[in-house]
């Protein structure tokens, strides 16, 4: 029996700064055992660089990654669609395989908190999140 790897498409607005974390911190914690794909709403032309920055601190990357619209095909055949914070929104299309899911995140920044300090607050909020996903999609069956 060949066993499909899960996958998972993360989704925030412009696919420069959460959207690509996430997507970053997946891969560094599930390795090749997860297929990671991450997307904009409303995709923006340029990484956020303190995003890449944040990740590459702890040993992530974002390498030849770019914000990018969503793919029809994969919003159908990914296992877990998940939406970081209030502002994106995703709507269930015909035969999906797997859940949409939102995962609402503080923002440092209605706090008064910028820059770089902002990001790390951002990367180990979503760095606990992914760690509970990757955990949950390694423990799940998935036929």
């Amino acid at each position: 029996m060949i066993e499909k790897k899960p996958s998972v498409l993360f989704v925030c607005v412009k696919n420069a700064g959460k959207s690509q974390i996430a997507a970053a911190l997946m891969r560094q914690v599930a390795g090749d055992s997860v297929r990671v794909h991450s997307a904009g709403t409303s995709p923006g032309t340029a990484l956020n660089a303190l995003s890449a920055v944040s990740v590459a601190e702890v040993g992530a990357s974002m390498a030849d990654e770019h914000p990018k619209p969503i793919d029809p095909t994969m919003l159908q055949t990914a296992d877990r669609v998940v939406v970081i914070g209030d502002e994106a929104v995703v709507e269930p299309v015909p035969g999906m395989a797997g859940t949409i899911e939102t995962w609402t995140i503080d923002e440092p920044s209605a706090r008064g908190i910028e820059g770089e300090e902002r990001m790390r607050l951002v990367r180990d909020e979503l760095a606990d999140k992914v760690r509970h996903l990757a955990g949950e999609l390694a423990a799940g069956p998935v036929a």
